[in-house]
């Protein structure tokens, strides 16, 4: 099983020789890191949040009804935003038996075809999401709760991140055509 971070030289972004490619890598890795800083944030705030509510809720006796869906809200966004970051640099875990076993042309093609099926699916889903998005803003969905927050606060969250996750595979799959590090080598190799 590979975690993605155990390999950084071997699971570093492929380098588009594509100028439109390389631009839109770039536009994302800005993105990535934005939004990796936020969720950085985010996660201390819940942390917060949390351990406030706890404190109120036995020391004080006070009761708290905001924090669990303030909490689950920027822990939604925390899962969302950063899977392109993730996704830039392979780090989503994959079983890597078969790596072992085939040949590195057809384990590559094999990544490849991974690829396109990951794109399809997480177009999909980002899809889907921004559908449930339209939907709850339209009908003003809440949820259940006393402070009843807007859904389409997390469903946003949900449908930008997948969003940002499909581009992010859309951009490798078009960087795999033109990845300047297959033909870096035997440069490196012909200079004197």
């Amino acid at each position: 099983m590979s975690h993605g971070f155990e390999l950084e030289s071997a699971r570093l972004p492929a380098v588009s020789g594509s100028a439109p490619v390389a631009a839109m890598q770039l536009l994302l890795a800005r993105v990535n890191s934005v939004l990796l800083k936020l969720s950085m944030v985010a996660m201390i705030l819940t942390a917060l949040v949390l351990t406030y509510s706890v404190v109120a809720r036995y020391f004080f006796k006070t009761p708290t009804d905001w924090q669990d869906e303030a909490s689950v809200f920027m822990l939604v966004g925390v899962t969302f935003f950063c899977t392109a970051y993730v996704q830039s640099f392979r780090g989503h875990i994959g079983i890597e038996a078969l790596a072992t076993i085939l040949p590195p042309k057809v384990n590559a093609a094999r990544l490849f075809l991974v690829d396109l099926l990951s794109l399809a699916f997480c177009a999909f889903f980002a899809w889907k999401s921004w559908a449930l998005c339209h939907e709850a803003w339209v009908d003003g969905q809440t949820t259940s709760s006393t402070l009843a927050p807007p859904l389409w606060i997390p469903y946003s969250m949900m449908a930008a991140g997948m969003t940002l996750l499909a581009l992010q595979i859309l951009v490798q799959v078009l960087a795999h055509f033109t990845d300047k590090r297959a033909v870096a080598p035997t440069e490196t190799r012909s200079a004197p």
